[in-house]
């Protein structure tokens, strides 16, 4: 049986308030729904080109088999390129709106979540909704508001995105590789991105399970780390997080 709400503990992170260049732009790749088929391509691929990674993965799909359970321990076991973190543990089951307006059983969803992938780190993010809650970004629709303001009470920070690599209906990537690096280079020349100098992209793990797919993905990381200026960094050192994050 489930604790009651109100006697779950706030999880307990140190912080390392690990500085940032000023004269570099930072770019966040973040992969979700993992572990699917498409997660070890993302992995081999950030491995090979050396940069950092973040995964926001669901309990269930980690829990559920055992090459989920592989995927997932890859990951972890690469804490210097790669960071895991909350994606909850159902993904709503795809009832969103349910899911949004019960905020309590939500929480509990996360904290299943938490529980199952033992991330090292206090970060979430809500499935299907670009929510941010952290000390210094802040965007949540009425829809999703009361749940942000919980999971903060408990000590999470709410991680949206900048932009998102959009799939269609085959759950293949829409946009080219170039397409994807230019407007990186948009959004940082117009300061459009929620906090200056750092950009967070949104991709899903199944976009890579095939290999032309995975080299689409390739392709654009080196088109950005052509760029002398353009860093890559894990989402747990994004600037203005509430607690200690690895």
């Amino acid at each position: 049986m489930a604790e009651p709400f109100h006697t779950i503990k706030k999880p307990s992170f140190e912080s390392p308030n690990q500085p940032f260049d000023s004269t570099l732009k930072h770019i966040y790749l973040t992969f979700d729904d993992g572990p699917l088929n498409g997660t070890a391509n993302c992995i081999i691929i950030c491995e090979r080109e050396k940069v950092a990674a973040s995964f926001f993965q669901i309990g269930l799909h980690q829990s559920r088999s055992s090459k989920g359970r592989k995927l997932y321990e890859q990951i972890k076991s690469n804490p210097s390129l790669f960071s895991l973190s909350n994606h909850s543990y159902s993904h709503a089951y795809g009832k969103y709106m349910w899911f949004y307006q019960h905020p309590d059983s939500a929480t509990l969803d996360f904290l299943k979540g938490q529980a199952v992938l033992a991330p090292t780190n206090n970060l979430v993010r809500f499935p299907g909704n670009n929510a941010w809650d952290t000390k210094d970004a802040k965007k949540a629709s009425w829809l999703v508001k009361p749940l942000a303001h919980k999971m903060d009470s408990l000590g999470w920070d709410v991680i949206g995105w900048d932009m998102e690599w959009r799939f269609n209906k085959y759950g293949k990537p829409m946009q080219s590789p170039e397409t994807i690096a230019l407007l990186v280079d948009s959004l940082f020349e117009h300061n459009q991105t929620k906090t200056k100098n750092h950009l967070v992209i949104l991709m899903h793990d199944h976009m890579f399970a095939s290999s032309a797919d995975s080299i689409k993905l390739e392709k654009m990381v080196g088109l950005l780390k052509k760029r002398k200026h353009y860093q890559f960094d894990k989402i747990t050192q994004y600037p203005g997080l509430k607690n200690a994050l690895n």
